[in-house]
């Protein structure tokens, strides 16, 4: 006999209990998903309204220091965003990434949507158009993120993401400079993605989906990316099909993770598919990030994923456990976080 606290939960997740509208999204960000219901189903705004308003939130509050200004700094110690928002309607995409100067970077993102003919702006410039946009320029160090800074200079530079260089990277600072001129394959070095846990403490991105009542998805990504990334570095949340992806047709999928391995196997992209072909949002999830550890065993990551329909799940791997947060309203529209348990090899 199945227990009724465990039926109750299969029937709040299973299909026949999905229901739009919708939001969900990565971690643990109870306050930004109940902005955007707050936005979508009480106010009436838009899919598109409702996402810019709930990723803004963490780039206000500094969710868990990863999200927003003031966190990740560089190896520089300087701090900067990326975004991205998809529309699943057009199919369009506004993205920005390597983002400084700038705390609304999902803002910026949306006029790029909006307003340009681009998909993706990257670097400097992107201040340079943010301010013709009318958006504010200001300083996103802090004095956490400045003292985050020395601390890592202080401890010798550790962890970095640096191989194949002189001096030896896993025990002092740079510069530094190239070892193998003459052929990288006698001296590669991939490194081991474990010197880098992935959690919310040191390295996580709001992904989130929005659905509304009929059914139109709307995906986006906000993170100030990598700790003590090498300046420059632009990681998957901006990249559509990697950070996030949606298709009104289909439903849409977010990640969260080891960003520099994810990228390389567009999981959120993968995940959409295998949601076209029918798999459950949940398992979908789960091949994805399957594909990536038959290659990256050590990596971490997780993704979200929902259907057109409202029916969504979540899988990770490299954690024990992954957080997200739903608000539809099988939940009587009362913002909820779940836990699914990650998988492992």
């Amino acid at each position: 006999m199945i227990p009724l606290v465990c039926l109750v939960a299969v029937l709040l997740l299973s299909p026949a209990f999905a229901s739009v509208p919708l939001v969900i999204n990565t971690w643990n960000f109870r306050e930004a998903n109940f902005q955007a219901w707050k936005a979508l189903y009480k106010e009436g705004r838009t899919a598109l309204d409702s996402l810019v308003s709930g990723c803004s939130v963490c780039e206000i509050v500094q969710c868990d220091s990863s999200v927003g200004f003031g966190g990740s700094p560089d190896e520089a110690g300087n701090t900067s965003l990326d975004a991205m928002i998809m529309d699943g309607r057009t199919m369009n995409v506004g993205a920005v990434a390597n983002v400084r100067d700038v705390k609304n970077a999902i803002g910026v993102a949306r006029h790029v949507l909006e307003y340009t003919r681009h998909t993706l702006l990257a670097g400097d410039q992107v201040s340079d158009f943010a301010k013709e946009m009318g958006f504010t320029l200001e300083s996103l160090q802090t004095p956490a993120s400045r003292q985050q800074w020395q601390n890592w200079v202080a401890n010798n530079c550790q962890p970095n993401f640096w191989v194949n260089v002189a001096p030896d990277p896993r025990s002092i600072c740079g510069p530094y400079e190239p070892i193998c001129k003459n052929s990288i394959e006698d001296c590669i070095e991939p490194g081991n993605r474990e010197d880098f846990e992935i959690g919310p403490d040191n390295h996580d991105t709001i992904g989130m989906i929005v659905i509304d009542k009929k059914g139109h998805i709307v995906a986006g990504t906000s993170t100030n990316g990598a700790t003590h990334k090498i300046p420059g570095r632009v990681g998957d949340s901006p990249i559509a099909g990697a950070g996030a992806y949606a298709d009104d047709y289909v439903g849409a999928a977010a990640g969260t993770g080891d960003g520099d391995i994810m990228m390389r196997f567009m999981p959120a992209l993968l995940a959409v598919e295998d949601m076209r072909r029918g798999v459950e949002p949940a398992m979908a999830a789960e091949n994805a990030l399957r594909r990536i550890a038959q290659y990256y065993p050590t990596f971490s990551g997780a993704l979200i994923a929902a259907t057109k329909t409202g029916e969504y799940g979540a899988s990770c791997f490299g954690m024990n456990s992954f957080p997200y947060a739903v608000t539809n309203e099988a939940y009587n529209m009362r913002t909820t976080t779940l836990t699914v348990q990650c998988f492992t090899l």
